[in-house]
């Protein structure tokens, strides 16, 4: 009885293509689309640029002539741009997960940090482009301001005056960033936005009245303190100092922990 003998087999190997990965430039344009596609987010772009027209006009309309000056524009405007910027740095990472568009997102790009880097590049960018259109409407509206009462224009604001208003404002929307990234829910990171630029202060500034041991400590432990020299524009050695320990404790700490849980956390 002769033995059965199989033909070989040819083994058949398919290898999967290589993609070259998703360039980073395409990621934010991506995220910066995604800030302006909504009515929402359109609008809340927009209030930037409205927000500084109602102000200029208000310190036309109401200011003292000798008041009529860049630093006057320039403070008015930036209250509202203030408030403003944190929220869309907020709403720019809280989406993903307050809208449900992060299943998509960390789908079709797997690597979370490349996503939460793209959101930071544009969140900063949009600060800084914000920053100079708002500069650019107060420096009209001083112009037109003092070409109504016919006074002097006064340009009393220094580009590194105007350099260290828009670091601080960068600062204060990267504190919303955080906020989004460590909370992921917009109300929530709303909430807490406001309970650290408002309430904290307060009772930092109650705290520091009273007791003389934190007065001497504030301005190392309160980062909205630190910032007031920027706003300023001083900034010595010691107060550089103090705005890196305040921001390492109240900026890069909390980063570093929700970038940690963004990396673990279920998308659903």
């Amino acid at each position: 009885m002769s033995a059965i003998t199989a033909d070989p087999v040819d083994t058949i190997v398919t290898t999967r293509p290589a993609h070259p990965p998703i360039p980073l430039t395409r990621v934010a344009g991506v995220e910066l689309r995604k800030m302006f596609d909504t009515r929402s987010g359109f609008w809340l772009m927009a209030s930037i640029a409205i927000t500084a027209v109602l102000a200029t006009g208000a310190v036309i309309l109401f200011a003292p002539d000798s008041e009529l000056t860049y630093e006057s524009f320039a403070s008015a405007i930036g209250f509202p741009i203030a408030v403003i910027l944190p929220m869309v740095a907020v709403l720019s990472v809280t989406g993903e997960w307050s809208q449900r568009t992060g299943l998509t997102t960390f789908t079709l790009v797997p690597h979370r940090e490349r996503i939460i880097a793209a959101k930071l590049l544009v969140a900063v960018g949009v600060g800084v482009v914000s920053m100079f259109v708002a500069g650019a409407i107060g420096a009209l509206g001083n112009v037109v301001g003092t070409a109504i009462t016919g006074t002097d224009t006064v340009w009393n604001v220094s580009v590194t005056e105007f350099a260290y208003i828009i670091l601080a404002n960068v600062l204060g929307m990267l504190i919303g960033f955080m906020l989004g990234v460590l909370i992921r829910n917009s109300p929530g990171a709303i909430v807490a936005y406001f309970v650290y630029s408002f309430v904290l202060p307060t009772l930092s500034m109650l705290l520091a009245s009273t007791q003389e041991w934190f007065a001497d400590l504030q301005s190392w432990v309160d980062f909205n303190f630190a910032q007031g020299s920027l706003f300023e524009g001083q900034m010595s050695g010691e107060a550089w100092a103090q705005l890196a320990t305040t921001g390492t404790l109240w900026l890069i700490l909390p980063l570093a922990v929700g970038l940690a849980l963004v990396m673990r956390s279920e998308v659903k």
